[in-house]
């Protein structure tokens, strides 16, 4: 069986109403399962996870697309995550039978559609037209704010769609990738510059875990701060390496951490290496797991 699973993020994480009447264009399109709703009002952001037949998922993500530009005016938003767009990301993940060829020919024609809707839309990770745009965070630079400049900078001209800039919606970006894990790190500190020395001490860019894109936030409303990260390929970075690498840096600072965020979904082979690390069960395999005979 053919399945296609997508992510999409929208720059909105505070108005509860806003958020679901965009997503009730997934929940009304037939061929697709809503998997999770997830919204963070620091990040000011929610994450939508759904699966289907690959042409289903295809229609409903630009029936979210439309809605979405409708309902966020980027003009007013302001949030802790970095963003270039009302829909900021949209990733297809392939499931099944379907190819990592196929998945990028989806991300493709969703991209080509969201062009046509006047919104400048870039390709990565799979899906890029080009090595320097396989990177999220390189498209990214400069965020909304310097999303005018960046459209107008030779070398950057969207893939899809005008390259003037779109005060409203802003651009969006769209690909085809592995399963990617949305993981935070919470600490017992208000001081965001502990979490940014730690974010970067875990990070490929400073050095760090070649599969971990990290930055540190701070929660304000909890008087704490945050590593928010990105496990790109938990097979060869494991989660719980990541989060003991932060637990003795954070040591170093005084702090400890008072919890760990897992953001929407993440595949069930991920915990087989924290299992066997935390329970000391070295032959464990997810074969063990009841559940895992019944998928």
């Amino acid at each position: 069986m053919k399945l296609l699973e997508c992510v999409p993020n929208i720059s909105e994480g505070r108005d509860l109403d806003t958020i679901e009447r965009i997503v009730a264009a997934i929940r009304e399109s037939p061929g697709v399962t809503l998997l999770d709703v997830a919204s963070d009002a620091d990040h000011n952001r929610t994450v939508i996870t759904y699966l289907g037949e690959p042409q289903a998922v295809l229609e409903a993500t630009l029936a979210l697309c439309t809605r979405a530009f409708a309902e966020i005016d980027m003009q007013r938003h302001h949030g802790g995550h970095p963003r270039m767009g009302a829909v900021d990301v949209i990733p297809f993940i392939p499931l099944g039978e379907l190819t990592s060829e196929e998945a990028v020919s989806y991300a493709h024609a969703l991209g080509e559609a969201i062009g046509a809707m006047g919104i400048p839309v870039y390709f990565y990770e799979d899906a890029a037209t080009r090595p320097e745009r396989r990177n999220l965070a390189d498209i990214r630079r400069g965020e909304y704010e310097g999303l005018a400049e960046k459209l107008a900078t030779p070398g950057w001209q969207p893939d899809a769609g005008p390259a003037g800039f779109n005060a409203r919606s802003g651009a969006t970006v769209v690909g085809a990738r592995f399963p990617l894990i949305a993981f935070n790190v919470n600490l017992a500190t208000p001081d965001v510059a502990v979490a940014k020395r730690i974010a970067d001490a875990v990070r490929n860019i400073r050095g760090g875990y070649r599969n971990v894109k990290a930055m540190g936030l701070a929660l304000e409303d909890r008087g704490e701060v945050q590593v928010s990260m990105n496990l790109v390929d938990y097979r060869a970075t494991p989660i719980q390496r990541v989060v003991e690498t932060i637990r003795f840096e954070a040591a170093r600072h005084g702090v400890l951490i008072t919890g760990c965020e897992l953001i929407g979904l993440a595949p069930l082979a991920a915990f087989e290496e924290p299992l066997k690390h935390y329970l000391q069960l070295h032959d464990f395999t997810i074969d063990q797991i009841v559940e895992t005979h019944l998928l």
